[in-house]
């Protein structure tokens, strides 16, 4: 069996996702005379007349801004943005609305496009009562308890170190210690003997070590970066013209530890008005639509926000690239942006 070339293949699905979006833009406008796509990763995309149009091949929900880019670089004044499935077409049309620039977000259904309606966020849920009562063994064992979507878990510095879980074979709720759900599962069956309090300070201190601002590169440290920037902050608010800092959830649920996805706080500025931090660490051209998104969470939750709280944007100093700034001057509310070293 020949092997297959992950170059060639690449190439070969450009073009397809090409010809695709070539013949979904044209008979959906009725014309033939459609300009040829250009490379847009991952997906393709096109200007006709005035107007910027890109399909989104790989989790688009999370390509708005990458999108916005390319519009603007096409110096487009309109986007329209095409998903295979209405749950992702869904997420784009909810942060479309957060920007000046119109944007209409499609599903492709065969050879048709359906336009899309923006879903809504559902609220970050409580964690369940039974989860609570283990708060305090989280706290025994020197991590920092964080709620986030239903699920209760501590943090060293921003580094997830144990959680919550429901055995359902057992049916019990116990605390698992551990970095991701494979270390967690390894530490239970190699120190499944050890009190949870005392295997959880072992590795609270072992990852503080390393999460220390000048250890050497660890992947301790290299885990969870835009949630270490932003213990750091809450360390230091007025870095930030904040007073006080504290974690909030994520507009969606976190995937998954590995996945850098920027993190979000709360507090209140130095005149007393609601802030909303969101930090990330690398170069996220979606960055400013996720940010969008929880000032918008945050509204959910207290509608008495909406308009008030001011929303701040954190990154390195390495990180903050132009476009950023330029995504951030197409919102309808604006956001501060802060770079720190």
């Amino acid at each position: 069996m020949s092997e297959v070339d992950p170059q060639a293949a690449s190439e070969r699905r450009r073009r397809l996702v090409g010809v695709k979006l070539r013949a979904l833009v044209s008979e959906h406008l009725g014309e033939t005379s459609i300009e040829e796509p250009v490379g847009f990763a991952p997906g393709a995309a096109l200007r006709h007349r005035e107007a910027a149009w890109v399909l989104l091949d790989d989790r688009p929900a999370g390509r708005l801004g990458a999108a916005l880019a390319w519009a603007l670089r096409a110096g487009a004044s309109c986007l329209h943005l095409i998903a295979d499935t209405e749950a992702d077409a869904g997420v784009l049309a909810r942060r479309g609305e957060a920007f000046t620039m119109p944007i209409t977000v499609w599903r492709s259904d065969g050879r048709k496009l359906v336009r899309s309606k923006a879903t809504e966020l559902s609220i970050s849920q409580p964690a369940p009562d039974s989860h609570e009562e283990l708060r305090e063994l989280i706290i025994a064992g020197g991590a920092d308890p964080v709620v986030e979507h239903g699920v209760l878990f501590g943090e060293v510095r921003g580094l997830e170190v144990c959680r919550v879980v429901e055995d359902r074979y057992r049916d019990v709720v116990r605390l698992e210690v551990g970095v991701g759900a494979h270390d967690r599962e390894a530490f239970e069956m190699m120190h499944g003997d050890v009190p949870t309090v005392e295997s959880l300070a072992r590795i609270v201190q072992a990852v503080k070590s390393q999460r220390d601002l000048g250890a050497s590169p660890h992947p301790l440290n290299r885990l969870g970066a835009e949630r270490l920037l932003r213990w750091r902050i809450e360390q230091t608010p007025g870095s930030v013209g904040a007073v006080e800092l504290f974690p909030a959830p994520p507009p969606t649920p976190r995937p998954n530890l590995k996945d850098a996805v920027p993190c979000v706080a709360t507090g209140v500025d130095q005149n007393g008005q609601p802030l909303r931090v969101v930090c990330a660490v690398g170069v996220d051209l979606d960055l400013i639509p996720f940010a969008a998104d929880a000032r918008l969470a945050g509204e959910v939750v207290e509608p008495d926000l909406a308009g008030v709280e001011r929303l701040v944007v954190v990154t390195p100093s390495r990180d903050r690239l132009p476009v950023v700034d330029q995504l951030a001057g197409l919102l309808r509310q604006p956001a501060v942006l802060i770079s720190v070293d």
